[in-house]
């Protein structure tokens, strides 16, 4: 029996198939976001870029599928379909979104605290069996402290702004070659501005020690501390887990933030995958 796991977020999903224990492939295709994406635009999707890559002799029975935006059950039931018409012979489809993959692959079955910081950001609260509370999700427009997309904001401010130094602006220069009017299409016309916005985090993971750049940084994580972690009681009561590659970019900040505010530091992973397979598998 094959056992196809997936976690996707906005700008990319990440695809597991285990069909014994030695038979395994991983499969990247990109994200999956029900806000932009119809039934007949997912299916599509995965005949096109996830069927290719995957063995055309496994059987798969059994799904495990965890996104953005499978809060709303409008949304799970538009993925369900999706897959159920492209793997007609899986018995078994679970839908569920990107905070109970993190609460699995960052603690298991105990109980903790699990933040997500990639292009989106949350943190909930697990008590090894089921999400009891959660920070409010506001999307990136209004919210998603220390994401991928508030980061990259911040960064396009400063230089929209002519915030940055000389030698900085050069360097976006240099590596975006972009202008003014560019930015500003992407992000007011253009879809899937969160991604683009995402995009410009990368500057600043290139160009740590910058004064400016590790304010920029401080200060968004610290958001995320401040306006998230601090209302949950259990902060200080249980180990805070973080996944996702703002995190794992910039983990030395959080160790930082976790020593200031008293919080217990737990794991800090890339991807949920690799926790997710010892949930499902092990």
């Amino acid at each position: 029996m094959a056992i196809l796991l997936a976690d996707s977020g906005a700008t990319k999903c990440e695809w597991f198939l285990a069909e014994s224990k030695e038979s395994t492939k991983t499969v990247i295709t990109q994200g999956i976001s029900p806000y932009f994406f119809n039934e007949e635009k997912t299916v599509a999707l995965l005949q096109q870029e996830l069927l290719p890559q995957l063995p055309k002799t496994a059987t798969i029975e059994e799904i495990h599928y965890y996104g953005t935006g499978m809060r709303n059950p409008v949304n799970v039931d538009m993925i369900r379909k999706s897959l159920a018409t492209v793997f007609e012979k899986a018995g078994t489809i679970e839908v569920s979104d990107d905070m109970l993959a993190a609460a699995r692959a960052l603690n298991g079955r105990k109980e903790g605290l699990a933040c997500n910081l990639g292009t989106g950001s949350f943190a909930v609260y697990y008590d090894g069996n089921n999400i009891t509370k959660q920070a409010p999700g506001i999307g990136y427009i209004l919210g998603d402290e220390a994401s991928g997309a508030y980061l990259g904001k911040k960064v396009l401010q400063y230089y929209l702004y002519n915030t940055f130094d000389e030698e900085l602006r050069y360097r976006f220069d240099a590596k975006y070659n972009t202008t003014p009017v560019e930015i500003l299409e992407h992000v007011y016309r253009k879809p899937l501005a969160n991604r683009y916005m995402a995009t410009f985090c990368l500057f600043l993971s290139e160009n740590r020690g910058h004064y400016m750049i590790e304010n920029i940084i401080e200060d968004g994580l610290n958001d995320f501390f401040f306006t998230h972690l601090c209302k949950l009681t259990e902060s200080w009561k249980n180990p805070i887990h973080f996944v996702g590659g703002v995190a794992f970019a910039f983990q030395d900040i959080i160790s930082e933030l976790c020593h200031s505010y008293e919080f217990e530091q737990g794991k800090i992973m890339k991807g949920a995958m690799e926790g997710l397979i010892q949930y499902h598998l092990q």
